[in-house]
């Protein structure tokens, strides 16, 4: 029974939709012994100080990196009696929100980017499977089978045990399931058993039903229908395919669990309602969008969840826009969509990023400078292309007001820049008059040259600097050779570092290329490089950001005047995001600079030194 019929569509790849492989991480966290070590001390914080959007409204949590893709699930995990928040953005990590105080403007407070350090793979669901009062947790088995955490503590100290790391039906086979898909489990005849139901690429649900434990305490299911209800969502059109991800909630008080449907080919979320009774559910009706008269429109893969945020009584819808048929880049920043159940069962939309952080699309590509000349460091926040715009990439601007010590920061108008993808920005003074100036990077590799007058930023040179290979150029300005001038490391798509010397003076740059002089570093795909002196030595170290190798370090173990580098362990407890774009700053202005990268959430994560 299909709701939508959808033809000249190109083969669902299932690769584009998976989540973002989580970023790999090389870390030690080590005390300065005498021997040129770090002895800094830096840890993750989401709201250090006041950030402002364009409109003058606050920012919650500014800094939690942004999200493409956020799959929520609302639980009660330590036994409060209100929701809290979990959300998966990367393949193997769920972030941890939990609800601290209903007082507060914004009740959720993050607590971490992996909970538990538990491996999730593709999906994650809450359920109390056991039966016995608090929540387990089911989650994909890599790859497309179905791993069980067991709760072995209390529903106020929840303790995940690994219970089977592939759950097994009755006949002893792995229960299959799409990795791209996201079942969900209910009680959906109310004869006390659980139901597994696992949705498939072609728009039918398979339902199995739960047999109780085994003598280890694992739940044990058993197929019961391979086409529960005849339930066909979306029909298949020869070799088209489409991810889902569905949940039972209660939403007409009926005392029967309904169906909701998010598809990669639906732009909206469905509704297939029980019209049957408790222990005789009939979900065989047409499906229709959600909620009525004005339902959901995103750009496809809508996960819901439910629950009663307002602790009025009823159910309140909350959609994770995951990105599917209909221009997935619509979707890279408003997300999070909430919709508040008012008196008459209606839903009224009250937001589309119900988590409020900084969130300018994906791939973001941050730059710390004094941007105004008062003497504090202003921050640059460059995007691969803009939200809802396919023809360029756009670089935003956040003005640090810093009064008596306590910072600020107001998001300004974007740069007024041509047309081009994925901006990379770098500030220095090139030119000796105290500003900062401007580098921009692009996708064609070019790096143009923006002086910075009273006036803001004008155009210099549109090709200062041409990559000789890659794309992708991600420039950084640093002195690196100690003598008084900025010199220029671009990084690119290839992964490989080109440094352009500066053989001008300070108040007139001028860059050569020095073939092979960082021939030992690279990375697999794409690097981000930053230079700071990480060990107080006197010379200037390397951090490179990479796609998916997260951050590499470089120790310079030659002199400020001649440097050298070889690759070491990362020297600090830092955990970067796929696509990382590393930064140092002292936006804080406390003397000491803060780590912050950019990634592919579209946002930025932030460390504080608290040396």
């Amino acid at each position: 029974m299909p709701y939508q019929t959808f033809s000249n569509l190109l083969v669902f790849a299932t690769s584009l939709i998976l989540i973002s492989g989580c970023s790999g991480i090389r870390s030690t966290s080590q005390q300065n012994d005498g021997s040129g070590q770090a002895d800094t001390k830096y840890h993750r914080v989401v709201a250090p100080f006041p950030v402002y959007d364009g409109s003058g409204a606050p920012i919650d949590q500014p800094f939690l990196g942004g999200f493409n893709n956020p799959r929520p699930q609302f639980v009660d995990i330590d036994g409060d009696d209100d929701p809290d928040l979990f959300v998966q953005e990367n393949s193997n990590k769920l972030i941890h929100f939990e609800h601290s105080s209903s007082e507060s403007s914004f009740p959720l407070s993050w607590q971490t980017d992996k909970f538990r350090n538990l491996d999730i793979g593709e999906w994650f669901r809450f359920a109390d499977m056991d039966q016995d009062g608090d929540m387990d947790l089911l989650a994909e088995q890599p790859y497309s089978y179905i791993r069980y955490y067991r709760n072995d503590g209390s529903t106020e100290q929840p303790d995940f045990t690994l219970a089977a790391d592939t759950l097994k039906g009755a006949n002893g086979k792995p229960l299959f399931s799409d990795r791209q898909n996201i079942p969900n489990v209910t009680d959906i005849d109310c004869d006390g058993y659980l139901d597994l139901f696992i949705g498939r690429l072609d728009g039918t649900v398979m339902r199995y039903e739960s047999t109780g434990l085994d003598n280890q305490d694992i739940p044990q299911f058993e197929l019961v229908n391979k086409r529960f209800e005849g339930i066909e969502i979306v029909k298949q059109i020869g070799t088209m395919h489409g991810a889902n991800t569905l949940t039972f909630v209660d939403i007409d008080n009926d005392n029967d669990q309904d169906l909701f449907w998010g598809d990669f080919f639906e732009p909206s979320l469905l509704l297939v309602e029980n019209t049957g009774s408790c222990r005789n559910p009939v979900l065989q009706g047409e499906p229709r969008p959600f909620p009525s008269p004005n339902p959901v429109q995103s750009s496809g893969y809508n996960a819901p969840a439910f629950t009663d945020w307002g602790q009025d009584g009823d159910l309140d819808l909350f959609i994770g826009v995951l990105g599917g048929a209909y221009n997935a880049n619509q979707s890279l920043s408003d997300n999070f969509h909430f919709y508040e159940q008012k008196d008459n069962g209606s839903f009224k939309r009250q937001s589309k990023r119900f988590l409020n952080t900084i969130d300018i699309g994906n791939e973001s590509m941050p730059a710390i400078g004094d941007l105004d000349g008062d003497g504090d460091e202003d921050l640059l926040l460059a995007n691969k292309i803009e939200p809802g715009n396919r023809n360029t990439s756009v670089v935003y601007q956040f003005e640090n007001r810093s009064e008596k010590g306590k910072t600020s920061l107001y998001q300004q108008e974007t740069l007024k820049l041509p047309n081009a993808y994925h901006y990379a920005p770098a500030l220095g003074d090139l030119n000796g008059d105290g500003r900062d100036d401007l580098l921009l990077g692009t996708w064609k590799g070019r790096i143009a040259y923006y002086r910075n007058t009273t006036d803001g930023f004008k155009l210099a040179n549109k090709s200062l600097i041409e990559l000789e290979r890659g794309s992708n150029s991600a420039p950084v300005l640093s002195d690196l050779d100690a003598d008084g001038d900025l010199d220029l490391l671009v990084g690119n798509s290839g992964g490989s570092i080109a440094y352009y010397k500066n053989e001008g003076t300070p108040r007139k740059a001028k860059f050569v290329l020095k073939k092979g002089a960082f021939a030992n570093v690279e990375a697999k795909h794409r690097s981000a490089p930053e230079l700071y002196d990480i060990d107080s030595d006197g010379d200037l170290d390397l951090f490179l950001g990479t796609k998916i190798e997260g951050l590499l370090f470089y120790r310079n173990t030659g002199t400020a005047r001649q440097p050298a580098f070889s690759a070491e362990e990362l020297p600090l407890p830092l955990e970067v995001p796929r696509l990382a774009a590393p930064r140092f700053g002292d936006l804080d202005g406390d003397g000491d600079p803060d780590f912050w990268s950019g990634g592919n959430g579209g946002g930025l994560i932030y460390y504080e030194n608290s040396n």
